[in-house]
């Protein structure tokens, strides 16, 4: 086609104009270039419809092309999915704060423990206890009253009445005081525990009986023990003993030069056993 022809000319300003317009005005515009009706009978194409057509298509590559190029209109779809995404986690949100119905948390029960019993404690046996020493009485000392307490405890062990002990006591203070007596003729008597020395003959221990006349060896005369128990052995082998003055009582069994020297210490005796037994 000619380019003096004045449908082309037509056109080519159409095109132009095209390019200058904004994309609202593509956009009216293009929404305008609707399809013609359709004409009944055959339809007749002419150059100039040709040359319209062209002109069309070209106009709406360029609106395309102009809208792309839009951002606000590139972003709209964007932005419509970031507002429903908002809402979303805006409705989930308050979701959140609502009071969830209290979940039933399933107990456990806890097995109670029986109480063990109590075990029993075993009693310790108890150590013996010390005998404490009898406290000195009748102008006696510690030494002199736990002689006494010796010569009470064995005449009791054998079961003879307070009497037999007054007797045994009152004659061990006149023979040695009441004190366990080595002898100065027997060096052997040393050798055993003493709470002094005497010089009568061979005379060793409370009673200072003699082992010259078979009362027992030295070792065991100076046991205040035994000593004891022979002299308690001796009174009790007279006859009708019990029924004696003591000073014949005792002279029964010790043969004193000295008989009458028993009977002055009967009444310290006496206090003293009382006071053991």
């Amino acid at each position: 086609m000619h380019p003096d022809d004045p449908s082309q000319q037509n056109l080519t300003e159409t095109c132009v104009c095209g390019l200058t317009t904004d994309s609202a005005s593509a956009e009216r515009r293009s929404g305008r270039h609707r399809a013609a009706p359709r004409r009944r009978g055959p339809a007749r194409s002419t150059p100039a419809r040709v040359a319209l057509a062209a002109g069309v298509t070209c106009c709406l590559g360029l609106i395309g092309f102009v809208g792309v190029q839009d951002t606000g209109q590139r972003h709209e779809p964007v932005r419509q999915v970031l507002a429903d995404r908002a809402a979303t986690e805006q409705r989930a949100s308050r979701d959140f704060t609502r009071t969830a119905p209290p979940v039933a948390v399933p107990v456990t029960p806890v097995p109670v423990a029986t109480p063990s019993p109590t075990p029993t404690k075993k009693k310790t046996p108890k150590k013996p206890t010390k005998p404490k020493r009898p406290r000195p009485v009748a102008g006696l000392d510690q030494l002199q009253m736990d002689n006494a307490k010796v010569i009470v405890d064995v005449g009791r062990a054998m079961k003879l009445p307070r009497r037999a002990l007054v007797i045994a006591v009152a004659t061990a203070m006149q023979e040695s005081n009441l004190y366990n007596l080595a002898s100065d003729v027997l060096p052997e008597s040393y050798d055993y525990p003493h709470q002094g020395s005497g010089s009568d003959h061979d005379s060793v221990g409370l009673f200072q009986q003699r082992p010259s006349s078979g009362w027992g060896t030295v070792a065991e005369l100076m046991r205040p023990a035994y000593a004891a128990r022979a002299f308690f052995t001796a009174l009790n082998e007279v006859p009708g003993w019990a029924d004696l003055s003591l000073t014949q009582a005792a002279q029964a069994v010790q043969v004193s030069a000295f008989p009458d020297a028993y009977a002055q210490h009967e009444e310290r005796a006496t206090t003293v056993v009382a006071a053991l037994v």
